[in-house]
């Protein structure tokens, strides 16, 4: 068994423990991802589908980074764009951390911060310009749509990331699963269940569930900002499309929040507590699996550490490479400190690098982890490897980026798991003080260690709860029993601001009548006794 790669030992575990649930023979699911990072999320689930025997077509650019044209788990449709979606850029991502990371750590003025928030702006708007012509690309070629029609596909799964696959799905009369954390306004509960902002963490505000008076006006503020961007920088390339093909009848946002089931890439052992709804399902973790043996190299690098262990450092997917000066401070604090370190890194070499310190392109970050030697973990934030870190019980010493990494860590920092250091901020000082916390203070592997138990706690893994999921909706062609229908309503009765106008109103009226009244039977009483004093 210990040959077998690790994915191929997780397809055949899901695979075993399923033979005796209800299943669809030879399903057809029409598949639109996002690259990068949400790729290897998706990727999975598609492999872990073919693997049940459905027959998986994944829409794909010509341009895409990580979605390939040929995989022997699926067929593909690429669709060739005038123009590359930006997030489809390698060099996309460090371009505008680079930008991010001078702004905080020199300050610019406010005409500077506007400037610069503004041309972010623009590059959000482009990216779903450019993602919005898939959905062109789609609808005009006759031919191709033909072809889709033709296939007689059983339902859409995607990543509303970018949602223009939920327009096609709505073409094609297809129940709808989204692989979903972020959705077109920030954090998906917000698009989909009840999200209490006295409470609830706006997407972008990086606070625990419990705020002060002031973090509360700013979440408040926080989600408004969101609502505007969604509603006047994102929607309405999407809303052109509506009107385009579908109507003034249609809404995109509701056929945006009308998905039968949502595969909620979250675990509330990560996650504050907040209001649910029942067609949301929560597989966070669905890519955890045992580690498997290392190869010779590695292995022998870290029984090289001995009794010290090792220290794993990954910055995920999307940022290859960090500035030279934060890498070379880094590169100093690994080289004081007795663990062997294992770094992918993918940037200019530093100069300093200790001899402690190994330097990859690629490894094996689940094996890693799961590895008996490893102590610590330096990531950016990102939920799989947040994830991969609850489930084999490693503390964490964060380094967040960019987007939601920043909120990623302070929820595991607000469980005791994790040490977090500002990018704009590290020197070799403070970045080996707080490796030397994370290693020698006992609470921070504890704590990871109880989270680890509580996650892997569970009637069935998340992978065989998404699949179960996505294969009910084929059964039943769709959910709708577990959806409300509350996104239809005007904002006014949703949050029932007629009604309370309305009892508002009777309360006013019957106050008046008794006002009214009671001023009445006192003019006629003062009459009274005025007739009898006269």
């Amino acid at each position: 068994m210990g040959s077998i790669p690790g994915v191929s030992v997780l397809l055949v575990v899901v695979s075993v423990s399923l033979l005796t649930s209800p299943s669809v023979q030879g399903g057809k699911i029409l598949v639109f991802p996002v690259d990068g990072s949400h790729w290897v999320n998706m990727n999975l689930l598609i492999q872990s589908l073919h693997s049940r025997g459905h027959e998986i077509t994944v829409v794909r650019t010509a341009t895409s980074w990580y979605v390939k044209e040929s995989a022997p788990h699926y067929r593909s449709i690429t669709i060739t764009l005038p123009e590359a979606i930006s997030i489809e850029e390698q060099d996309f991502f460090v371009t505008f951390l680079v930008k991010m990371l001078a702004i905080q750590k020199e300050g610019l003025s406010l005409i500077g911060f506007m400037k610069f928030y503004w041309e972010m702006l623009g590059s959000l708007s482009n990216i779903h310009h450019q993602a919005s012509l898939v959905g062109v690309e789609i609808f005009e070629n006759k031919t191709l749509l033909q072809s889709i029609r033709d296939t007689q596909f059983d339902m859409v799964l995607l990543d509303p990331g970018l949602p223009v696959g939920v327009l096609v799905a709505h073409e094609l009369k297809l129940p709808t699963v989204f692989n979903v954390r972020w959705i077109t306004s920030g954090e998906g509960h917000f698009v989909v269940a009840p999200c209490p902002l006295s409470y609830v963490p706006a997407s972008g505000h990086a606070v625990p569930d419990k705020m002060t008076f002031g973090e509360r006006v700013k979440n408040t503020l926080y989600y408004l900002l969101n609502v505007c961007i969604d509603k006047f920088i994102v929607s309405p390339h999407y809303d052109t499309l509506v009107d385009r093909y579908f109507g003034p009848d249609v809404n995109f946002y509701h056929l945006l929040q009308g998905a039968d089931i949502w595969l909620m890439r979250v675990d509330f052992v990560f996650e504050f507590p907040r209001p649910t709804m029942p067609n949301i399902v929560y597989i966070g973790g669905f890519q955890c699996k045992p580690s498997q043996p290392l190869s010779s190299e590695l292995e022998e690098f870290v029984r090289s550490s001995g009794e010290h262990g090792f220290i794993l450092m990954s910055l995920g997917t999307l940022v290859e490479r960090l500035p030279i000066e934060i890498t070379s401070e880094i590169a100093a604090a690994f080289a004081q400190i007795p663990q062997k370190v294992i770094w992918r890194h993918a940037g200019e070499h530093p100069s300093n690098l200790g001899s402690n310190t190994l330097l990859v392109k690629w490894m094996p970050q689940n094996d890693l982890l799961g590895h008996p030697k490893i102590k610590a973990f330096v990531a950016h934030g990102g939920t799989n490897g947040i994830y991969e870190s609850i489930y084999h019980g490693v503390p964490i010493i964060g380094i967040p980026l960019l987007f939601d990494q920043f909120e990623n860590i302070l929820r595991v920092e607000a469980r005791g798991a994790a040490k977090v250091v500002d990018a704009t901020k590290l020197t070799r000082e403070n970045f080996l003080e707080a490796i030397q916390e994370v290693l020698h203070n006992p609470s921070y592997r504890n704590n990871m260690k109880r989270l680890s138990a509580l996650h892997r706690d569970k009637p069935m893994h998340p992978l065989e709860t998404a699949l179960y999921w996505v294969e009910f909706v084929m059964r039943h062609k769709g959910a709708s029993h577990l959806r409300t229908e509350s996104y239809k309503m005007p904002w006014y009765t949703y949050h029932s601001v007629d009604v309370l106008c309305f009892l508002t109103a009777v309360l006013l009226m019957l106050t008046a009548i008794v006002v009214g009244s009671i001023q009445f039977l006192c003019i006629r009483l003062c009459r009274k006794r005025k007739a009898k004093q006269e």
